[in-house]
């Protein structure tokens, strides 16, 4: 029992959702934030209450966990991005896999079905495409920074400390994106402070350099996106000639100035300013042109393996008529067509489906076809009589999986196959159990896309019972 409401000397035992881990108490289950692993023998105190649910912070460690090792990463101890960077990536993948498999037990109840061994990263560093850094004038300082007694400046370039909206911590070095990522960052942020130009303000909205996004292909594009919080036509052409005549590198430069409450670019116009439109992201002999506002899996590597899988369980012949739903750029889409006879790809937002029929085209590809719409009204009976009922769906929803008029349609459409992609293994289980009764699920293949989170990708293939 816990004095207080604090623990001494006991050993965390497991992991929990959100990457969080958990004390199994007399008290009940206690959850746990911060670095800490399972083996560790800590002191806890409980700083929140919800119903049954307690929350805890580790106030000392006395002996820590051999799944241990190492962070890399200086950041480590205030950045929220890779939490599981002091935990040996061997367990890592272990802990991802069994996620998988409570998920599909508690949540879809199917345990009469192999989960294969995680698919591990090629890499554990420097394998993203895309970043986002953000401007602040409200700096976040570590203890060791104002306890250095040095004077530090207000102005920050780079991420968000967990639960706070508005403090930001400097990013020096990130060990996500591949260089030049962070060289252009640290440039723009040196040029910002040199100039004097003001960084933005989330709590009154106003200030002039807001984000900057950087995206860097395997092709050797690069795409940075600087978006601006006012509209100082004098600043922006200072910021972006100096970009353009310091970083030849980029190989397409464009601004956005956004003037909302929000760092949200999907409704702002982007502002070309030099270079390419587009850069270019390559998967076997496909070119995927990948624009300001396009998405495109932020692993590039693994997004190959996962592709892979997926055109391997849809099972293709070269005679079926397949439907790609929540298609997004036609990514998958694309990438089956040469073995399908037809591909057709579903997809809510029209700037998506226009770029999926670009991708078509500039690879040679001439049997599919994407419709933009909401899923739960686009997929109805004069639709499918149209195109005809799928012998395959691939389906690759948001985390929030698919809604259930959508899950009605697919079992309207019969298709003999379903591979199932999802990035929230939690609501794939949900989903899946409503088809139970029509499907039943014959293989599933965790992927890992983001070593160091707790972040796991997985695939199900679902055959049409008899």
């Amino acid at each position: 029992m816990s004095k207080n409401n604090k623990y001494e000397h006991v050993e965390i035992t497991d992991f929990a959702a959100e990457g969080k881990c958990i004390f199994k108490s007399e008290d009940g289950v206690i959850f746990v934030e911060g670095n800490v692993a399972p083996g560790d023998i800590v002191d806890l105190e409980v700083v929140r209450t919800k119903k049954k649910l307690k929350e805890a912070i580790v106030t000392k460690v006395h002996s820590k966990s051999s799944l241990r090792t190492d962070p890399y990463c200086l950041h480590h101890l205030v950045c929220g991005g890779c939490k599981w960077q002091h935990i040996g990536y061997e367990h890592q993948l272990r802990f991802k896999r069994q996620q998988v498999v409570d998920h599909f037990e508690r949540i879809g109840h199917i345990k009469n079905v192999t989960i294969n061994e995680i698919k591990a990263a090629p890499s554990t560093e420097y394998y993203r495409n895309k970043l986002e850094f953000t401007f602040s004038n409200w700096r976040w300082l570590t203890k060791d920074e104002m306890n250095s007694g040095e004077q530090f400046t207000k102005n920050a370039l780079g991420f968000h400390v967990p639960k706070r909206f508005d403090k930001i911590f400097t990013v020096n070095h990130c060990h996500l994106q591949p260089d030049p990522s962070n060289t252009i960052r640290n440039s723009l942020h040196h040029f910002g402070e040199l100039h004097g130009i003001p960084y933005y303000d989330v709590r009154f909205n106003v200030g002039t350099l807001r984000n900057v996004i950087i995206r860097t292909a395997n092709s050797g594009d690069i795409m940075v996106i600087v978006q601006f919080g006012a509209q100082d036509d004098e600043a922006i052409e200072k910021v972006m000639e100096y970009m353009l005549k310091t970083h030849p590198e980029i190989t397409s430069l464009n601004y956005i100035v956004n003037l909302k409450g929000n760092d949200s670019y999907q409704d702002q116009e982007v502002i070309h300013y030099a270079g390419e439109k587009a850069i270019r992201e390559t998967m076997e002999d496909l070119t995927f042109l990948v624009g300001p506002k396009s998405f495109y899996q932020t692993n590039s590597a693994q997004a190959y393996t996962l592709f892979d899988i997926t055109r391997e369980y849809a099972g293709l012949t070269g005679n079926e008529s397949v439907y790609d739903l929540y298609t997004g750029t036609g990514t998958i889409a694309n990438f089956v067509a040469r073995r399908a006879k037809k591909v057709v790809g579903v997809e809510y937002v029209e700037a998506a489906v226009a770029d999926a029929r670009i991708n078509s085209q500039i690879n040679g590809i001439t049997n599919t076809s994407f419709y933009a719409g909401d899923m739960r009204h686009i997929m109805n009976e004069s639709f499918l009589k149209k195109h005809g009922r799928p012998d395959v769906i691939i389906t690759d929803p948001p985390r929030a999986g698919m809604d259930q008029p959508v899950v009605e349609t697919i079992l309207k459409a019969a298709p003999d196959r379903i591979v199932y992609v999802s990035c929230n293994t939690a609501t794939q289980a949900r989903d899946l159990a409503l088809m139970a009764n029509d499907y039943a699920v014959v293989k599933v293949q965790p992927v890992d896309m983001f070593p160091n989170t707790h972040h796991v990708e997985n695939i199900a293939l679902l055959e049409k019972r008899n």
